[in-house]
């Protein structure tokens, strides 16, 4: 016994008691010395006392004192900052740790709270019963902040700015010579790349067409929804300027929804500047070799081409350009007969004043009264039809007369993509005839074998420079191509929306100008039975009771005599 009292590594009296419990299973011994040793040169002095405390504690059997002595000398329970966490109810609650086959201590556990949660897991297999744990930590309470933290929508969804434009408030400025119609723009988006979440700017028309065109410029490819056309005549008339102000609206939105329009510097500066005219005038300064349906060729050192003819190889964009003419002639022909219904509804409204007017002045000429106040009541009628044809007609153009024209500007938009399209196939192929050329010089100066090494070092470099630019050409046609793919996919979807909700809307306030006007003549049929009911003389002239009563005092005396009388004088 003093021999192996002597060799222990701790030479104390506890470690001779527990190698005494270890006497039938001399492996443990050595594998608990073994753990032990990286312990004991840390802090052996510390470590003399704690050992100490498990066994006063008493009670265990000595095969699980042997087995997990050594963890418990690391650090006691009550320097824990997070208290003790081996109860039984948090491992019902709440997904327990790993419990089997403990591994040893080693330096990663000496903090203390991971000192305290081996402690607390050695302890509840020992079969002890400790406090719980603190009420700040409850499972349920992180599982409640779990499900406040999940987003209520896609990650797409939420970076996607969204934009409320509203165009209204149009009001004529100017003098007779430059006068014009000035529109209140206000926005409300959720995009931090404004300054103000709410803000509101003026801008007349060609503000609008100048947002058209530079959008156009800026994304070839796009399909860009364009402004309702330019008109000289009528254009302070209150029915135009309101199917304008409406269009305006309808194509600001449109831009702001787009994925790709969206994100634009241009249409930043025309929603926010309050500056726009300066602004505007600067960035063509800046740029000032941008003309039309140049930008993005011009950004990329490309020449426009646009004289050769262009033949479509592609089969999907041949059938696509087919359809769209002839959509385009149909929806000409729908816009054609619904301004022919607005024509006649404004007729029916102007017969209406008409009749109304005749049926005033016949009533003022007519000497009884019994049939004047109908005539008045009639008149009046007529007033209200009139004015129930007139909103007709401007609701038909408000709903379903709008939506048509939007869609026949939209295609014009559409063949203006597919134009920058065949621009940038020219391109493409000025660009490789332009390599042709290039490598036929560099080809020539190689036969004459005496040129100067400068030039031809020229030539390569021309060279490299053309093959660059068809490679440019080449990809900006292939990603106009797939970009085109999916804008006409986007404007099918959108095309279909559109005219379910305009026809809708068209077919909902036709019943419902049907309805009123059904309640104005029972309203009036109503009114002519009052007057009859309260005017026992409407069918049966005054003269004729006169004329046959002998006497008003006979009359009086004798009713059935007057009744007699009467009957006699009609027979």
């Amino acid at each position: 016994m003093d021999l192996d009292a002597g060799d222990s590594p701790w030479g104390d009296v506890p470690s001779q008691s527990s190698q005494n419990h270890l006497a039938p299973k001399p492996s443990d011994t050595e594998e608990n010395g073994s753990t032990s040793a990286a312990p004991s040169q840390t802090a052996p002095q510390g470590s003399l006392s704690t050992p100490r405390s498990p066994i006063r504690r008493g009670g265990r059997t000595p095969r699980k004192i042997s087995a997990q002595a050594t963890k418990l000398e690391a650090v006691d329970d009550t320097a824990d900052p997070l208290g003790p966490l081996g109860d039984k109810s948090f491992g019902e609650e709440a997904p327990t740790p790993p419990q089997k086959e403990p591994r040893p201590a080693s330096s990663t556990s000496q903090s203390s709270s991971g000192v305290g949660i081996v402690n607390s897991i050695v302890l509840e297999a020992d079969g002890s019963r400790l406090k719980g744990p603190p009420p700040v930590q409850p499972p349920a309470g992180t599982e409640g902040a779990k499900r406040q933290t999940q987003p209520s929508m896609s990650v797409e969804q939420a970076a996607k700015p969204t934009f409320d434009i509203t165009v209204g408030d149009p009001h004529k400025v100017g003098d007779l010579t430059s006068s014009h119609i000035v529109y209140q723009v206000r926005t409300k988006t959720t995009s931090k790349a404004y300054r103000q979440p709410e803000f509101t700017v003026s801008r007349r028309y060609r503000d609008f067409l100048w947002l058209y065109n530079s959008l156009h410029n800026n994304n070839p490819g796009v399909v860009v929804p364009p402004p309702p056309e330019k008109q000289a005549v009528g254009r302070f008339d209150t029915n135009f300027v309101e199917s304008r102000r409406a269009a305006l609206e309808r194509m600001l939105n449109k831009i702001a929804a787009h994925p790709i329009l969206q994100h634009d510097a241009d249409l930043k500066i025309f929603l926010e500047s309050e500056t726009f005219n300066l602004d505007v005038k600067n960035k063509e300064n800046r740029e000032p070799d941008l003309g039309q349906n140049k930008g993005m060729f011009s950004s990329l050192g490309l020449s426009v081409g646009g004289g050769g003819k262009f033949i479509e190889h592609d089969d999907w964009f041949h059938d696509r350009k087919i359809y769209l003419d002839a959509l385009e002639n149909q929806l000409k022909a729908l816009l054609k007969a619904i301004d022919a219904v607005v024509a006649q509804r404004k007729g029916l409204a102007e017969a209406a004043s008409d009749f109304s007017a005749s049926l005033h002045a016949l009533a003022n000429v007519e000497l009884s009264p019994t049939l004047s106040g109908p005539l008045e009541g009639l008149s009046e009628l007529q007033l209200r039809i009139r004015e129930l044809y007139e909103r007709q007609a401007q609701q038909d153009v408000l709903t379903l007369g709008i939506t048509v024209d939007e869609y026949i500007r939209l295609i014009g938009s559409v063949k203006t993509a597919f134009s920058q399209r065949q621009k940038s196939f020219h391109s493409w192929h000025a660009a490789e005839s332009e390599l042709q050329k290039r490598k036929h010089a560099q080809e020539k100066l190689l036969r004459q074998g005496k040129s100067q090494q400068d030039r031809l070092n020229q030539v390569n470099a021309d060279v490299a420079d053309a093959e660059r630019k068809v490679h440019q050409a080449r990809l900006l046609f292939e990603d106009m191509g797939r970009l085109m793919r999916n804008e006409l996919e986007r404007f099918e979807k959108e095309k279909v929306e559109d005219f379910k909700s305009g026809v809708e809307t068209f077919l909902e306030s036709a019943v419902e100008a049907q309805k009123e006007l059904i309640e104005l003549w029972e309203t009036f049929l109503l009114q002519l039975d009052a007057e009859e009911e309260g005017n026992p003389l409407f069918h049966r002239p005054p003269t004729a009771t006169s004329e046959a009563a002998p006497s008003d005092s006979a009359s009086q005396a004798s009713p059935e005599n007057a009744a007699t009388a009467a009957s006699e004088q009609e027979s």
